[in-house]
């Protein structure tokens, strides 16, 4: 895939940057936080100060979780389009060599597929091996959009509102509504 046209809405909502590489595009209804592990109880901690039990699901497992409730019922083979981010030091040099999409402060390698390739996530980027989130995910139609930045704890997913407060209820993940104009407190590093 050459053609960067799919990816070309990203910024065209004159979102600012940090908002559009945290929550997506500025043109949703509602958004919600998939938070990978709880928020801070307070300023100054780390993510080092989180206690999780060690069956806690990875940001991959949890990522997916969300997807395919995003999905809702679509099948797999819906068109869709991924966003890696190129700064992962163990990306295949080879992937890297597809369309790059360059946000302010990130570069992507974007790829069209199905939202099945999701299942097949740690194969294809991380030779079977543990591997990230997707930094974007959108179907064709542009109904949603799942953002899940390098250096939060949490992703983003823009939708409608009964979409947003659907991921809310979906077991094994844990969303809660947010809004890009009043980020959460952070971890600090």
């Amino acid at each position: 895939m050459e053609d960067l046209s799919a990816a070309e809405w990203l910024a065209g909502t004159g979102a600012d940057p940090m908002r559009l590489i945290t929550f997506g595009p500025a043109r949703f209804e509602a958004y919600g936080r998939l938070r990978y592990i709880p928020d801070p109880a307070g300023p100054g901690l780390s993510e080092a100060d989180v206690v999780v039990p060690e069956d806690h699901p990875s940001d991959l497992v949890q990522a997916r979780t969300a997807l395919r409730a995003l999905a809702g019922g679509a099948p797999a083979a819906t068109p869709c389009f991924y966003c890696v981010w190129d700064g992962w030091p163990f990306l295949d040099p080879e992937l890297v060599r597809g369309p790059l999409v360059e946000l302010p402060y990130r570069k992507y390698v974007l790829f069209s597929g199905d939202l099945g390739d999701i299942e097949r996530w740690e194969h294809t980027f991380g030779n079977g091996e543990p591997f990230p989130p997707p930094a974007f995910v959108w179907p064709a139609d542009h109904s949603w959009c799942f953002t899940s930045d390098v250096d939060p704890h949490w992703a983003a997913v823009g939708a409608d509102a009964a979409t947003i407060a659907s991921l809310t209820t979906t077991p094994g993940i844990d969303v809660v509504p947010a809004s890009p104009d009043h980020p959460p407190l952070g971890y600090h590093g």
